[in-house]
């Protein structure tokens, strides 16, 4: 059974994340239920791969990066973090009080240090803060896990 974690943006627009949403879905399509999804929960990319995970009848193992997370996330979210949340196989909570840059790096290291492969739902541009996708991309290419960058073509964030 293959580990796959995801790291990506948060915030896309609806034309971005529909089509985000049809290259996760296209590019976990190989492995049916024989895999594994690992992901932060966040809005955006995060979510979207736990959802599809799911929808494929395959194991989700969510990290979180601190105890305050979900109260960083947008307001908005909390309902769908809760309900992936919940259908976690396993939770791995990182030892972190605040939902900080720092906790962020932290999360996306261990995501990428218990998977075999990474998603990453990227632009391409540098990381806008710490812990961020292109940081993530980074550790993983230094480890030789193998990623797939996962970008919609012409698209913008």
């Amino acid at each position: 059974m293959i580990r796959i974690g995801i790291t990506g943006h948060r915030n896309l627009a609806p034309d971005v994340g529909r089509a985000v949403a049809a290259l996760i879905d296209s590019h976990l399509e190989p492995y049916g239920c024989a895999m594994v999804g690992l992901s932060c929960l966040a809005d955006g990319a995060d979510a979207l791969f736990a959802a599809a995970v799911l929808d494929a009848g395959a194991p989700l193992e969510a990290v979180v990066p601190a105890r305050g997370y979900r109260d960083g996330l947008p307001a908005g979210h909390h309902r769908l973090y809760d309900r992936l949340l919940s259908r976690a196989v396993l939770v791995h909570a990182l030892p972190h009080e605040d939902s900080t840059p720092r906790a962020h790096l932290e999360a996306g290291r261990f995501l990428v240090e218990h998977c075999d492969r990474l998603f990453a739902v990227w632009d391409g541009e540098p990381a806008r803060g710490p812990g961020g996708t292109a940081d993530v991309v980074s550790h993983a290419r230094s480890l030789h896990r193998p990623v797939s960058v996962l970008w919609p073509e012409g698209a913008r964030r």
